[in-house]
């Protein structure tokens, strides 16, 4: 008579009545409810931090990318000699032929746009109160398409009238208590040349425009002004400091920094967002493969009571494992059915995991909302953590890094107590029965 094929229904059968036998009929509920909880728990810790961690790095990526270049491509400053006169000339790092430079990194394969810059540190001060800030001069068709600046949803004010003023963070109208139509003094220690000496340059300028980029240290240090007023203002007449480079794929910014480096010419450089921003962004990658590893230990755990159970059940069900033997159950067929009791407990428990997982990271502003209140707040501090909230991003790449981590685990942890069901000795089962 040929034998059952591996995993029949009887072993399902068999492992599920095991599962859910009650104590007081050799089984090991409270056990099996401790490992499913247990690796329920791990599997959702580990996906709502992947979820967590995923999107804090999708939010910030996306407001640097918002609100800053790709790529910033400027002049290096060189000095020469005459070897005629032998007298020292320096050439400064300001850009004379910025449109044309623009327009040459422009035709660049894989350049969305370009725009000149003009860039400066001033102090900002409203009445008794100040602030540092940088100032950008772009021209108003250049601001209009900063995706993190001109956000409707975000912003305060009309991008129309942005050449009639400056347009400021949240942060710096917060720090200086201003609103639309209030006026703010701009004080740069690079002002006119005199026979005494540099004097400060102080101008006043209108609040035309207030926006929001996602992103505390942008919000509360920066200001935009209309290139023609930002070029009068540092002293820097037909002149730019850098032109700015948006492309079709900022994670592939490398690939374009020998193209934009020779369409710039030969003193051009090039700084890139991930220049900037790199050594964070591993840092997160790095806390990322720690904190995976740290939870696959607390799943493991979890996992581990499946063993203890399996060890519990195969000792209370000797007596049947011995009738099932002289039945005609093969070792593989015993094997496979603890086997079965093991998985089903981490199936389930995974599955479990799962959902919970899910609901947090979907919920996860309500979570935090409830932390705040319990702890009276502060709990997400923007100035530390540079973005406003706790994001989550829901990736499948991480559901099934959980779910098969959880899974393997629990398989492999089922071996050992199976195999021993597997061995025990009928006759010696049966001895006292």
């Amino acid at each position: 008579m040929p034998s059952p094929r591996p995993f029949s229904r009887y072993e399902f059968l068999i492992a599920w009545r095991y599962l859910r036998a009650r104590r007081a009929e050799g089984g090991v509920s409270t056990m099996t409810w401790i490992s499913l909880i247990g690796i329920a728990l791990g599997v959702a810790a580990l996906i709502a931090t992947l979820a967590v961690r995923a999107g804090f790095r999708a939010e910030f990526v996306d407001t640097i990318l918002g609100a800053n270049a790709h790529a910033s491509v400027y002049l290096s400053a060189t000095s020469f000699t005459n070897d005629l006169t032998g007298e020292v000339y320096t050439q400064s790092g300001r850009i004379e032929d910025y449109t044309d430079m623009a327009a040459r990194l422009a035709a660049v394969p894989g350049v969305i746009r370009t725009a000149p810059v003009v860039k400066g540190q001033v102090m900002a001060t409203a009445g008794d109160r100040a602030n540092v800030a940088e100032v950008f001069g772009v021209t108003p068709q250049d601001f209009a398409r900063i995706p993190r600046i001109v956000d409707p949803e975000t912003s305060v004010g009309e991008i129309d009238a942005f050449p009639d003023g400056i347009a400021i963070g949240s942060g710096i109208a917060r720090e200086l208590g201003v609103v639309i139509g209030d006026r703010i003094r701009l004080i740069s220690p690079q002002g006119a040349q005199t026979a005494f000496g540099t004097t400060p340059r102080v101008n006043a300028y209108p609040v035309t425009y207030i926006f929001s980029a996602g992103r505390y240290d942008i919000d509360r240090t920066r200001i935009y002004m209309p290139l023609p007023e930002a070029q009068s203002y540092f002293n820097r007449e037909d002149v730019a400091d850098e032109v700015e480079v948006y492309v079709e794929d900022p994670e592939n910014i490398a690939a374009l920094t020998l193209p934009l480096m020779d369409a710039g010419g030969d003193r051009a450089l090039i700084w890139t967002w991930q220049d900037s921003s790199g050594n964070f962004l591993r840092a997160l990658d790095i806390e990322d493969d720690v904190m995976f590893v740290i939870l696959s230990v607390l799943v493991l755990i979890a996992t581990m009571n499946i063993t203890s159970g399996l060890i519990m059940l195969v000792k209370n069900k000797g007596r049947d494992i011995g009738i099932l033997r002289t039945m005609g159950l093969t070792e593989g067929a015993v094997m496979r059915v603890f086997f079965l009791c093991g998985a089903f407990t981490g199936v389930i428990g995974t599955l479990a995991g799962v959902a919970l997982g899910v609901v947090f990271a979907l919920n996860v502003d309500h979570v935090m909302s409830a932390v705040n209140m319990i702890s009276g707040g502060g709990a997400w501090d923007p100035s530390v953590r540079g973005i406003y909230e706790l994001p989550a991003r829901l990736r499948g790449i991480d559901i099934a890094r959980a779910v098969g981590l959880s899974l393997t685990l629990s398989f492999l942890v089922t071996i050992f107590p199976a195999r021993r069901a597997a061995r025990m000795n009928p006759v010696e089962a049966l001895r006292y029965e």
